[in-house]
């Protein structure tokens, strides 16, 4: 317990001292993001938070926690260094879609191939249990990671959010690998919750500064290692283990809703639509609740609240339903959530 208190502390002593003279340089030199035509912002606002994020939870990653250990650590922080540069240079100067996946690509195949951060099976997905061919094991991980860590960044829209939602996901597989035993991926998470939560003091509204393509690409990288940490150890614990979560795909996916389905029905609309995935748009769920008439903080907490009924519910009947009844249940609510505030703002826009 000692240590994620410890590692808690430090990421968000290092994080909150060093926003405020990141914000500061921002100003002064104008690196600024600038409200677009389907942003929800109307003020110019400094957007490299994500660096005091990043520099505060590796701070205290490589302090409190041993490199070169069964958790091959050291991969962990090459594959996080990759967004980080990447993700500067987009804040500062955008950068294209195909250098940026492909910068993804290659932290995501450091993560399988190094740090053996691999989905090994379907781990019971539509009945499928043996082990996977060693070429589909390193493309469906790859491909996994590449879907989280692109959600993540996919829902940092409006103030407070993600930032907000990674302080969920992250407390709760933190709080599940401290009790199954996993001290050192537990650290991991509560450094990631520190750093975020001292970034929040200067997001929520009226943001002062927003965590840009370093802090959401790097979160959901983050997400993603940890997401798949938990399906595989969680499923190679005993099965009378008190902490063994039946269908762990199912519980993961409940953990990581929000941004997933987020970005999964974006993307499928707008291949209904004949329109590339990529385009831009204001399709994403909180724009619906923005222009259904919710304010940044209202629209956040909403989706966190959201958040936080999948969790509790997804970890109350994991032992009590079927792992596809639990993923249809996840994807049944969402779609009505969704429909919901689609009418809402369409109603809204309607009588404007």
């Amino acid at each position: 317990m000692l240590l994620l208190v410890l590692s808690f502390l430090t990421a968000f002593a290092l994080t909150y001292f060093a926003i405020p003279s990141i914000i500061h340089i921002a100003r002064d030199k104008q690196l600024y993001d600038v409200p677009g035509e389907r942003s929800s912002h109307y003020e110019s606002t400094p957007s490299l938070g994500g660096i005091a994020i990043f520099s505060g939870a590796i701070f205290s990653m490589v302090y409190w926690t041993p490199l070169g250990g069964a958790d091959h650590l050291q991969y962990v922080l090459c594959a996080m260094l990759i967004l980080l540069l990447i993700g500067a240079k987009d804040d500062i100067s955008p950068v294209s879609a195909n250098k940026k996946i492909i910068s993804q690509i290659m932290a995501a195949s450091i993560l399988v191939i190094k740090s053996d951060t691999r989905l090994e099976s379907l781990y019971g997905v539509m009945g499928l249990h043996g082990a996977l061919p060693e070429i589909v094991v390193i493309i469906l991980s790859v491909f996994t990671i590449l879907v989280i860590t692109n959600a993540f960044n996919l829902i940092d829209g409006i103030n407070g959010l993600a930032g907000s939602l990674a302080v969920l996901i992250f407390t709760t597989f933190g709080v599940w690998f401290f009790v199954a035993g996993f001290a050192t991926l537990a650290a991991i998470a509560f450094a990631v919750v520190g750093a975020v939560l001292a970034f929040l003091k200067y997001n929520y509204s009226p943001a002062q500064i927003f965590m840009g393509d370093t802090g959401a690409l790097m979160l959901g990288l983050m997400s993603a290692f940890l997401a798949i940490k938990f399906i595989d150890l969680n499923d190679g614990l005993i099965a009378n283990n008190p902490y063994r979560l039946k269908g762990g795909p199912a519980v993961a996916i409940g953990i990581l809703l929000i941004p997933l389905f987020d970005t999964i029905r974006v993307f499928s609309t707008r291949i209904i639509r004949g329109q590339p995935p990529l385009k831009a748009d204001r399709r994403h769920i909180h724009h619906l609740l923005i222009d259904a008439g919710k304010s940044h903080t209202e629209a956040t907490a909403i989706l966190v609240g959201l958040s936080m009924f999948v969790i509790a519910s997804v970890l109350f009947c994991h032992d009590k339903l079927n792992m596809h009844l639990v993923i249809l249940f996840e994807l049944a609510l969402m779609s009505v959530f969704s429909f919901y505030f689609h009418q809402k703002a369409n109603h809204k826009r309607n009588t404007n």
